[in-house]
């Protein structure tokens, strides 16, 4: 009886590690700001979580991404307007592409 209860237990053990252990499948949100120097920041926003990305170029990129629905802040310079894109979806290992987003004076 002892040994089938210590065989049951590493059996257990066994199997959550592999769960643990099985790759999340991110994804990401990438765009391009217009005209290239409107923007001052560019923000993500989930639930209470907000993550920002650096602007190289007009260009921004979210890596690193669970699924699902995001909303994109992008901080314009003067006399530029903040754009807001709401619910952008993310799915498994795929990269959302917002195109050209452009800022209004």
């Amino acid at each position: 009886m002892r040994k089938i209860c210590v065989v049951l237990s590493l059996l257990i053990v066994f199997a959550l590690g592999a769960i643990a252990f099985i790759n999340i499948k991110l994804g990401g949100i990438i765009g391009k700001i217009s005209p290239v120097d409107a923007a001052s920041s560019v923000s993500l926003v989930a639930a209470t979580d907000t993550l920002k990305a650096q602007i190289s170029q007009g260009v921004f990129t979210f890596t690193n991404l669970k699924e699902g629905v995001y909303t994109v802040v992008v901080k314009g310079n003067a006399p530029y307007k903040d754009a807001v894109i709401e619910k952008v979806a993310v799915k498994d290992s795929a990269t959302t592409d917002l195109g050209e987003i452009k800022l209004q004076q």
